[in-house]
């Protein structure tokens, strides 16, 4: 998907577009020089405090506008309105470190069982609840298959543990590229 400069880029569009928003309020303009940052590509912004501590993880699957603005957008979401942490202040930011997400489109799947773990993020969707996890939380955190789903359906979507079994509910995959700050 990216290549390195196109991701080295990223994260300093990311990483200038916090220090400007929290110091000012207005997100800068910004023209990027690598062309894949121009197409219209779906992105999780993840802050992580020194000791590798979630501090904000917010994205947007299938966008319409080119993915700089979409990592400006979900960066600046990520620090001010992940409603699990209090916002990131401007004393903070060098303290915390950037990791990008860009993300194939989301598929809709009707086999829990054939969602492959540290390769595919999930969506889960039911009765206008919904919640996502990136691949990487199941390296992360070493859940087998039903702890994921499980805790997916509880955690980021207010529903039952077992919900991912129920028919009614809808189950997405998606790959994504992950890179962050050295």
């Amino acid at each position: 998907m990216l290549n390195q400069s196109a991701q080295k880029e990223a994260l300093s569009i990311a990483r200038q577009t916090l220090a400007e928003y929290l110091v000012s309020g207005k997100i800068p303009t910004y023209r990027p020089t690598n062309p894949d940052l121009q197409k219209p590509l779906g992105a999780f912004v993840t802050l992580r405090q020194a000791q590798g501590e979630l501090r904000g993880c917010i994205g947007q699957f299938e966008p319409k506008e080119p993915l700089y603005q979409v990592i400006q957008n979900m960066a600046i979401a990520a620090a001010t309105q992940d409603f699990r942490f209090s916002p990131v202040n401007i004393g903070e930011l060098k303290d915390i470190s950037l990791e990008i997400s860009v993300m194939t489109p989301k598929r809709k799947v009707n086999d829990w069982e054939k969602i492959k773990l540290g390769i595919h993020g999930v969506v889960v969707e039911k009765n206008g609840h919904s919640g996502t996890f990136l691949p990487q939380v199941a390296t992360e955190t070493g859940w087998n298959l039903e702890e994921f789903l499980s805790q997916l359906c509880w955690q980021k979507a207010g529903l039952p543990h077992e919900a991912y079994k129920d028919p009614a509910t809808n189950l997405f995959v998606f790959e994504a590229q992950i890179f962050q700050e050295k």
